[in-house]
């Protein structure tokens, strides 16, 4: 049987800024990714945005380590010359009922300690985004795009470099905890198992039953997972915007917004779709709600230059009509097993606090 000191389960942006956090507190680092490849699920399956920080409840996780992870991951990437832009975006109202709603998203924005928005009327939008039709916009000047692969490479790199190890192909299938620290069963090519001091469950959307799999975990402080699907379609020309696009949030979350890649695609997405299974083909058929969504701020777009682009799934501890929930970090304090962290929920703006939520997590195993 191994003895491991930290394993981080997971190997998506969470997992491996976390690893690359207990690396830089000279832990030795082990990271167990169940696919042959860093970050195949939500990591690369989202928009790729730095959001600002607007929308969040107020001392939620959410709100906190969203406004600090967007500015360390900025420094993160000049530092390590990560590929990104400071593109801004504009959260617009429609029409004359959605302004008071607007003005709701600027008030919290300042409790959340953003400062830099800009109102902007129907005319002002007008003249710096022509094709935009709204009745007023907030113009988010922090707002960006990132290259995520980009981001998980460095991080990985950072980590080894550090004397992190990572496992690919490597599923936890089961444990135990106890006295002794917490017991993996490791499957894949080479099955082992391994005693670690402490263990990271950052699972994504397998968190949940990654928890369940160890016995001895209290089975009530073990949350129900529920996926939520988000298609993406491709615009098959050059959108006519220099910045994001994105109409007022709804209960599931920031509704079918226009953001671009950094070779300049558009794309618009994502919708919400509660799934059962993990099934990433976007049907063709949805492409009628995009053109519906996307309508109200680009009332020119034509008939046929939507065409399936990419899904990506959410896991949210909210389910379908809920309120939207925050992160979940769960530590010893929380479920009484020592050395184990366990990470829940982490749905946008998860990749834009990566590296805040690595730090809160070391700080719990503190």
């Amino acid at each position: 049987m191994e003895k491991l000191d930290c394993v981080v389960i997971g190997g998506g942006v969470i997992g491996l800024a976390a690893a690359r956090a207990f690396s830089r507190d000279g832990r030795e680092v082990f990271i167990l990714e169940k696919s042959e490849g860093i970050g195949n699920e939500a990591s690369s399956r989202n928009s790729e945005v730095i959001h600002a920080g607007l929308y969040y409840p107020t001392g939620s996780l959410k709100a906190r380590l969203c406004v600090s992870g967007r500015d360390l991951l900025y420094q993160y990437c000049e530092d390590r010359t990560i590929n990104y832009n400071r593109i801004g975006k504009l959260v617009v109202a429609s029409d004359v009922d959605g302004v008071p709603r607007l003005r709701g998203i600027e008030k919290q924005a300042s409790l959340n300690g953003v400062d830099d928005l800009h109102w902007l009327n129907r005319q002002s939008a007008a003249e710096l985004e022509p094709e935009l039709d709204c009745e007023a916009a907030l113009f988010s000047p922090s707002t960006g795009i990132i290259d995520s692969h980009g981001l998980m490479e460095a991080l990985l790199e950072d980590a080894e470099q550090m004397g992190a190890i990572i496992a690919l192909g490597s599923p936890v299938e089961g444990g135990s905890v106890g006295a002794d620290g917490i017991l993996l069963e490791i499957g894949g090519p080479e099955p082992f198992s391994a005693m670690c001091r402490t263990v990271v469950n950052c699972a994504g959307i397998h968190a949940s039953r990654t928890a369940a799999s160890l016995k001895g975990f209290p089975a009530d402080r073990v949350p129900v997972i529920h996926m939520c699907k988000g298609n993406y379609f491709s615009v098959s020309v050059q959108a006519p915007f220099s910045h994001l696009i994105y109409p007022l949030p709804n209960n599931t979350g920031l509704g079918i917004h226009l953001t671009f890649d950094l070779a300049g695609q558009a794309r618009i997405g994502p919708d919400t779709q509660w799934v059962e299974e993990i099934d990433y083909t976007v049907d063709q058929t949805r492409a009628d709600d995009f053109y519906a969504a996307a309508r109200l701020y680009w009332p020119d777009l034509p008939d046929g230059f939507l065409q399936p682009g990419y899904s990506g799934i959410r896991a949210k501890i909210s389910g379908p009509g809920e309120e939207a929930s925050d992160f979940l970090l769960q530590g010893p304090a929380d479920h009484g097993v020592p050395g184990l962290i366990n990470l829940f929920g982490i749905d946008s703006p998860g990749l834009t606090s990566c590296m805040a939520i690595a730090d809160e997590v070391v700080k719990k195993v503190e």
